[in-house]
Protein backbone atom coordinates (compact mmCIF):
# COMPACT_ATOMS: atom_id res chain seq x y z
CA UNK A 1 0.00 0.00 0.00
CA UNK A 2 2.75 2.53 0.93
CA UNK A 3 4.42 1.71 -2.44
CA UNK A 4 1.02 2.29 -4.32
CA UNK A 5 0.58 5.61 -2.75
CA UNK A 6 4.10 6.85 -3.11
CA UNK A 7 3.60 6.33 -6.94
CA UNK A 8 0.27 7.44 -7.03
CA UNK A 9 1.85 10.79 -5.84
CA UNK A 10 4.65 10.32 -8.43
CA UNK A 11 2.13 10.19 -11.05
CA UNK A 12 -0.09 13.35 -9.70
CA UNK A 13 2.65 15.36 -9.64
CA UNK A 14 2.98 15.02 -13.74
CA UNK A 15 -0.43 16.25 -13.73
CA UNK A 16 -0.08 17.89 -17.60
CA UNK A 17 0.71 14.76 -19.01
CA UNK A 18 -2.10 12.92 -16.36
CA UNK A 19 -4.81 15.76 -17.53
CA UNK A 20 -3.90 15.02 -21.53
CA UNK A 21 -4.07 11.14 -21.21
CA UNK A 22 -7.71 11.61 -19.61
CA UNK A 23 -8.67 14.71 -21.41
CA UNK A 24 -7.60 13.59 -24.94
CA UNK A 25 -9.67 10.74 -25.36
CA UNK A 26 -12.96 13.17 -23.75
CA UNK A 27 -12.14 15.98 -25.48
CA UNK A 28 -12.13 13.85 -29.45
CA UNK A 29 -15.36 12.14 -28.35
CA UNK A 30 -16.97 15.62 -28.40
CA UNK A 31 -15.27 17.53 -31.16
CA UNK A 32 -16.03 14.35 -33.38
CA UNK A 33 -19.94 13.99 -32.04
CA UNK A 34 -20.68 17.66 -32.45
CA UNK A 35 -19.22 18.70 -35.78
CA UNK A 36 -19.88 15.69 -37.71
CA UNK A 37 -23.55 15.25 -38.14
CA UNK A 38 -23.55 11.77 -39.23
CA UNK A 39 -22.30 10.68 -35.76
CA UNK A 40 -25.51 11.60 -34.37
CA UNK A 41 -27.54 10.25 -36.84
CA UNK A 42 -29.20 6.92 -36.54
CA UNK A 43 -27.99 4.21 -38.91
CA UNK A 44 -30.03 1.65 -40.43
CA UNK A 45 -30.32 -0.28 -37.27
CA UNK A 46 -31.39 2.57 -35.49
CA UNK A 47 -27.53 3.08 -33.70
CA UNK A 48 -25.71 5.88 -33.66
CA UNK A 49 -21.89 6.17 -34.00
CA UNK A 50 -22.12 8.45 -30.73
CA UNK A 51 -23.79 5.84 -28.82
CA UNK A 52 -21.06 2.46 -29.36
CA UNK A 53 -19.20 3.06 -31.98
CA UNK A 54 -17.15 6.68 -31.08
CA UNK A 55 -16.85 5.75 -27.34
CA UNK A 56 -15.44 2.67 -27.77
CA UNK A 57 -12.86 4.05 -30.12
CA UNK A 58 -12.22 6.62 -27.38
CA UNK A 59 -11.78 3.68 -24.75
CA UNK A 60 -9.73 2.14 -27.42
CA UNK A 61 -7.24 5.48 -27.57
CA UNK A 62 -7.12 5.96 -23.67
CA UNK A 63 -5.95 2.27 -23.32
CA UNK A 64 -3.53 2.14 -25.96
CA UNK A 65 -1.75 5.39 -24.82
CA UNK A 66 -1.81 4.46 -21.28
CA UNK A 67 -0.14 1.17 -22.66
CA UNK A 68 2.40 2.26 -25.71
CA UNK A 69 3.62 5.69 -24.22
CA UNK A 70 2.98 5.54 -19.91
CA UNK A 71 3.96 1.88 -18.82
CA UNK A 72 7.05 1.69 -21.56
CA UNK A 73 8.67 5.13 -20.39
CA UNK A 74 8.41 4.78 -16.80
CA UNK A 75 9.83 1.62 -16.68
CA UNK A 76 12.49 2.18 -18.53
CA UNK A 77 13.17 5.62 -16.84
CA UNK A 78 13.54 3.38 -13.17
CA UNK A 79 15.62 0.67 -15.24
CA UNK A 80 17.97 3.52 -16.14
CA UNK A 81 17.79 5.46 -12.90
CA UNK A 82 18.47 2.13 -10.96
CA UNK A 83 15.27 2.07 -8.98
CA UNK A 84 14.35 -1.45 -9.66
CA UNK A 85 18.56 -2.27 -8.97
CA UNK A 86 18.33 -1.03 -5.66
CA UNK A 87 14.51 -2.05 -5.09
CA UNK A 88 15.79 -5.49 -5.72
CA UNK A 89 18.31 -5.03 -2.69
CA UNK A 90 15.27 -4.40 -0.06
CA UNK A 91 12.96 -7.32 1.00
CA UNK A 92 10.50 -5.37 -1.84
CA UNK A 93 10.77 -7.27 -5.20
CA UNK A 94 10.26 -4.75 -8.00
CA UNK A 95 7.55 -7.06 -8.94
CA UNK A 96 5.50 -5.18 -6.59
CA UNK A 97 6.17 -2.01 -8.67
CA UNK A 98 5.35 -3.42 -11.76
CA UNK A 99 2.06 -4.45 -10.37
CA UNK A 100 1.49 -0.89 -8.64
CA UNK A 101 2.60 0.70 -12.34
CA UNK A 102 0.32 -1.41 -13.89
CA UNK A 103 -2.72 -0.86 -11.28
CA UNK A 104 -2.65 2.60 -11.71
CA UNK A 105 -3.21 2.69 -15.68
CA UNK A 106 -5.48 0.39 -15.30
CA UNK A 107 -7.05 3.17 -12.84
CA UNK A 108 -6.49 5.58 -14.86
CA UNK A 109 -8.29 3.71 -18.06
CA UNK A 110 -11.20 3.13 -16.02
CA UNK A 111 -11.56 6.61 -14.85
CA UNK A 112 -11.28 7.55 -18.64
CA UNK A 113 -13.88 5.29 -19.56
CA UNK A 114 -15.79 6.75 -16.66
CA UNK A 115 -16.06 9.93 -17.89
CA UNK A 116 -16.64 9.05 -21.75
CA UNK A 117 -19.77 7.14 -20.91
CA UNK A 118 -20.67 10.40 -18.18
CA UNK A 119 -20.06 12.83 -21.31
CA UNK A 120 -21.99 10.72 -23.65
CA UNK A 121 -24.62 10.60 -21.58
CA UNK A 122 -25.37 14.31 -20.62
CA UNK A 123 -24.60 15.72 -24.22
CA UNK A 124 -25.47 13.45 -26.90
CA UNK A 125 -28.10 11.31 -24.51
CA UNK A 126 -26.30 8.21 -25.26
CA UNK A 127 -27.06 4.94 -23.07
CA UNK A 128 -24.54 3.56 -20.76
CA UNK A 129 -22.85 -0.09 -21.93
CA UNK A 130 -26.27 -1.98 -21.63
CA UNK A 131 -23.99 -5.17 -21.44
CA UNK A 132 -22.56 -4.38 -18.23
CA UNK A 133 -21.29 -7.85 -17.47
CA UNK A 134 -19.78 -8.58 -20.88
CA UNK A 135 -18.38 -4.92 -20.84
CA UNK A 136 -16.58 -5.12 -17.27
CA UNK A 137 -14.87 -8.41 -18.47
CA UNK A 138 -14.12 -7.29 -21.95
CA UNK A 139 -12.45 -4.08 -20.63
CA UNK A 140 -10.19 -5.84 -18.00
CA UNK A 141 -9.37 -8.68 -20.28
CA UNK A 142 -8.32 -6.03 -23.16
CA UNK A 143 -6.25 -3.58 -20.68
CA UNK A 144 -4.86 -6.52 -19.40
CA UNK A 145 -3.49 -8.06 -23.19
CA UNK A 146 -2.77 -4.00 -23.79
CA UNK A 147 -0.54 -3.35 -20.83
CA UNK A 148 1.62 -6.80 -21.89
CA UNK A 149 2.39 -5.32 -24.78
CA UNK A 150 3.23 -2.24 -23.07
CA UNK A 151 5.83 -4.43 -20.87
CA UNK A 152 7.07 -6.31 -23.62
CA UNK A 153 8.27 -2.36 -25.18
CA UNK A 154 9.74 -1.96 -22.04
CA UNK A 155 11.49 -4.61 -21.94
CA UNK A 156 13.45 -4.53 -25.47
CA UNK A 157 13.76 -0.49 -25.67
CA UNK A 158 17.37 0.12 -24.92
CA UNK A 159 16.42 3.50 -22.94
CA UNK A 160 13.49 5.87 -21.82
CA UNK A 161 14.55 7.89 -25.23
CA UNK A 162 13.65 4.70 -27.42
CA UNK A 163 10.49 3.53 -25.72
CA UNK A 164 8.10 6.42 -26.62
CA UNK A 165 9.09 6.15 -30.43
CA UNK A 166 8.22 2.31 -30.33
CA UNK A 167 5.53 2.27 -28.90
CA UNK A 168 4.18 5.30 -31.29
CA UNK A 169 4.98 2.53 -34.22
CA UNK A 170 3.21 0.33 -32.27
CA UNK A 171 0.43 2.06 -31.03
CA UNK A 172 -1.06 3.77 -34.66
CA UNK A 173 -0.85 0.53 -36.61
CA UNK A 174 -3.18 -0.68 -33.67
CA UNK A 175 -5.22 2.26 -33.69
CA UNK A 176 -6.08 1.67 -37.18
CA UNK A 177 -6.41 -1.75 -37.49
CA UNK A 178 -9.43 -1.50 -34.41
CA UNK A 179 -11.29 1.10 -36.88
CA UNK A 180 -10.30 4.58 -35.37
CA UNK A 181 -10.11 6.00 -39.24
CA UNK A 182 -11.67 3.42 -41.02
CA UNK A 183 -14.31 1.89 -39.51
CA UNK A 184 -13.97 -2.25 -39.12
CA UNK A 185 -17.97 -2.56 -41.04
CA UNK A 186 -16.81 -1.22 -44.32
CA UNK A 187 -12.56 -2.76 -43.96
CA UNK A 188 -12.07 -4.39 -47.51
CA UNK A 189 -11.95 -8.11 -46.94
CA UNK A 190 -8.11 -8.36 -46.40
CA UNK A 191 -7.82 -5.71 -44.26
CA UNK A 192 -10.82 -6.93 -41.95
CA UNK A 193 -9.17 -10.29 -41.58
CA UNK A 194 -5.98 -8.70 -40.43
CA UNK A 195 -7.80 -6.98 -37.91
CA UNK A 196 -9.39 -9.80 -36.85
CA UNK A 197 -6.17 -11.56 -35.04
CA UNK A 198 -5.01 -8.18 -34.06
CA UNK A 199 -5.49 -7.43 -30.12
CA UNK A 200 -7.36 -3.97 -30.92
CA UNK A 201 -9.82 -5.28 -33.95
CA UNK A 202 -11.36 -8.18 -31.22
CA UNK A 203 -11.40 -5.57 -28.62
CA UNK A 204 -12.88 -2.82 -30.18
CA UNK A 205 -15.61 -4.61 -31.64
CA UNK A 206 -16.32 -6.40 -28.38
CA UNK A 207 -16.27 -3.19 -26.57
CA UNK A 208 -18.89 -2.19 -29.06
CA UNK A 209 -20.88 -5.15 -29.04
CA UNK A 210 -21.55 -4.95 -25.55
CA UNK A 211 -22.45 -1.12 -25.53
CA UNK A 212 -24.93 -2.12 -28.32
CA UNK A 213 -26.86 -4.85 -25.26
CA UNK A 214 -24.99 -7.54 -27.31
CA UNK A 215 -23.03 -10.39 -25.76
CA UNK A 216 -19.23 -10.53 -26.62
CA UNK A 217 -18.51 -12.98 -29.28
CA UNK A 218 -16.15 -16.07 -27.90
CA UNK A 219 -14.00 -15.49 -31.28
CA UNK A 220 -13.15 -12.01 -29.94
CA UNK A 221 -12.53 -12.99 -26.74
CA UNK A 222 -10.27 -15.56 -27.74
CA UNK A 223 -7.93 -13.23 -29.87
CA UNK A 224 -7.55 -11.01 -26.66
CA UNK A 225 -6.98 -13.84 -24.19
CA UNK A 226 -4.60 -15.73 -26.58
CA UNK A 227 -2.28 -12.09 -27.11
CA UNK A 228 -2.44 -11.90 -23.25
CA UNK A 229 -0.91 -15.09 -22.82
CA UNK A 230 1.43 -14.17 -25.61
CA UNK A 231 2.52 -10.50 -24.90
CA UNK A 232 2.87 -11.75 -21.28
CA UNK A 233 4.44 -14.60 -21.68
CA UNK A 234 7.03 -12.55 -23.74
CA UNK A 235 6.72 -9.61 -21.04
CA UNK A 236 7.91 -12.17 -18.09
CA UNK A 237 11.29 -13.70 -20.73
CA UNK A 238 12.56 -10.85 -21.83
CA UNK A 239 12.20 -7.45 -18.94
CA UNK A 240 15.24 -7.01 -17.59
CA UNK A 241 15.14 -4.95 -14.22
CA UNK A 242 18.65 -3.35 -14.83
Amino acid sequence: MKLLLVETKLHLREWPFLIFTIGLPVALLLVLGLSIPIMTQPAASGERAVDTQLPSMMTLLALLVLACNVVPAVLTAYREQGVLRRMSTTPVHPGRLLGVQLLINLTVGAITTALLIVTGSLVFGSAAPRQWVGFVLVFLLGSAALQAIGLVIAAVAPNAKVAPGIGSAVMFPLMFLGGMWVPRDIMPDALRTVSDYSVAGPFAQALRDTWAGHAPQAAHLAVVGAALLIFGGLAVRLFRWE
